[in-house]
């Protein structure tokens, strides 16, 4: 059994009431498993417990109840959140109703929306069932090979953390590579480890890299005042620093402010930046890998299709110029959901093509907060039967869920940009995800596994409580 980890975050596994959202246009200058359910008992607050599953609840709708004081009691599914009085209802009924009024497009008027309050302040951002900590264990494979080389070979594959997170606790990162040399090369501030290897000319240049992990299910509930620890600031002034792809002044600044105006708290920053996110951008299944996470270039071409490191770059990159420390975490998808969502786990064992970027944005008493926009909207484009509207049932419990949690069927490698890969004769690259390799013939595509040659295979092999 695997000790609890102390950590920044609290670790539930919950599913949120999903909140009223507004409706969503498609960008008019692009192209164009069943949940689980179990028996839950309802308490008298609204708040039900699934034993069946460990993690789902269902709020029922009930009818008012005014006693003689006129005191009323009602708790409405959108939102879960018990009202105590006429007045408090109907305010609050109002504000529902604004919510679900169109925003302007970003794309069709040229100009941004500045979110509403009410997001944050419209009901429970998370419920308050928890259940037991369930560490998963994986073995995680990478095996690379270079066919065609040319004098000396280099080359580079991410280890797991090479620090403990909330998240995961990295067990091993191991590596062999005969006839060559290999090291891993680490950066704590950015938890990143690289290993990297050399083979001489004449030599079949292959590493295989493994790494065993633990990870855990990981959310936070900010309806409650967080006790973490506080980072220094040193750390925070890192992941508030601008990156080649991540400039934090003008339009990116621009928009931030725009979007974050009549904010009150850094939640309410975090929150408003991850709805306009939902709201404005699309997953673009033309974009090549993950995407090249250029904030500046998407926002000033207007442009904001893409995947995981375009979208999610441009929350921490607005995040970062509004003020809250952000940070991408770049990783790998190891396992199918147990969510009950096709298109956000691995379909198989052999995971080549499964990375993925989250990010997390630092909130105060709370500490490192995870979101996961892109993934809501990959859920829009993918999951079955796919092209699903903001309104779906799943779009909405995903994006409900994506703001304060994370599925850990997923590895993180690091939250590194600029990446200089040791020994290499190219440039940085923007982000450190894929293996990376080079000749005397320069840097080989590293979106282009059939031909560099390299596999990534998950198994998960223990799962324990404690």
């Amino acid at each position: 059994m695997l000790p609890t980890s102390s950590g920044r975050a609290t670790h539930l596994r919950t599913l949120t009431p999903s909140l009223p959202y507004a409706k969503h246009s498609r960008p008019m200058s692009r192209t164009s498993p069943k949940a689980q359910t179990g028996r839950a008992k309802v308490s008298e607050n609204g708040i039900g417990e699934a034993p069946d599953f460990g993690f789902r609840i269902r709020l029922e709708a009930r009818k008012p109840a005014v006693s003689k004081n006129r005191l009323v009691h009602c708790i409405r599914p959108e939102t879960g959140v018990r009202y105590q009085s006429p007045r408090e209802v109907k305010r609050t009924l109002l504000r529902e109703e604004v919510l679900a009024v169109n925003r302007r497009n970003f794309l069709q008027s040229g100009s941004v929306v500045s979110a509403t309050l009410a997001f944050a302040k419209a009901g429970r951002l998370f419920s308050e069932v928890t259940a037991l900590d369930r560490w998963r264990t994986f073995q995680v494979t990478t095996r690379v090979e270079v066919l065609k080389t040319s004098g000396t070979t280099r080359i580079w594959v991410p280890a797991a953390l090479i620090s403990e997170t909330p998240f995961q606790k990295t067990l091993a990162n191991t590596f062999t590579c005969e006839g060559g040399t290999a090291k891993i090369v680490e950066s704590k501030t950015d938890v990143l480890g690289i290993i990297a290897a050399e083979f001489p000319a004449g030599v079949r240049p292959i590493l295989t890299v493994t790494s065993r992990i633990a990870t855990k299910d990981c959310a936070v509930d900010l309806t409650v005042r967080g006790t973490a620890p506080k980072e220094s600031r040193v750390e925070l002034e890192h992941f508030l620093r601008p990156t080649k792809f991540l400039p934090t002044d003008g339009i990116v600044k621009a928009t931030a402010s725009e979007i974050t105006k009549g904010t009150n708290s850094d939640v309410e920053k975090a929150r408003a930046i991850y709805e306009w996110i939902v709201e404005n951008t699309f997953r673009n299944p033309k974009t090549r890998g993950c995407g090249a996470g250029d904030i500046r270039f998407m926002l000033e071409s207007r442009d904001l299709g893409g995947k995981c490191a375009d979208l999610n770059a441009l929350y921490v990159g607005l995040a970062r110029a509004a003020g809250l420390p952000a940070r991408d975490v770049y990783g790998i998808r190891v396992a199918k959901s147990e969510m009950g969502y096709k298109s956000l786990g691995a379909s198989s064992e052999k995971v080549t093509k499964a990375q993925h970027c989250r990010a997390e944005v630092y909130l105060g008493d709370y500490g490192w907060v995870p979101v996961d926009p892109a993934d809501v909207r990959k859920v829009v484009l993918e999951e079955p039967p796919g092209n699903r509207p903001l309104e779906d049932d799943m779009v909405k419990k995903a994006r409900a869920r994506l703001f304060g949690s994370w599925e850990m069927n997923w590895m993180a490698y690091n939250f590194a940009h600029d990446v200089a890969l040791p020994g290499s004769n190219g440039a940085p690259v923007a982000f450190f995800m894929y293996p990376q390799a080079e000749t005397a013939d320069g840097r080989l595509d590293s979106l282009d596994p059939d031909n560099f040659k390299y596999e990534i295979t998950s198994t998960e092999t223990t799962s324990t409580n404690g």
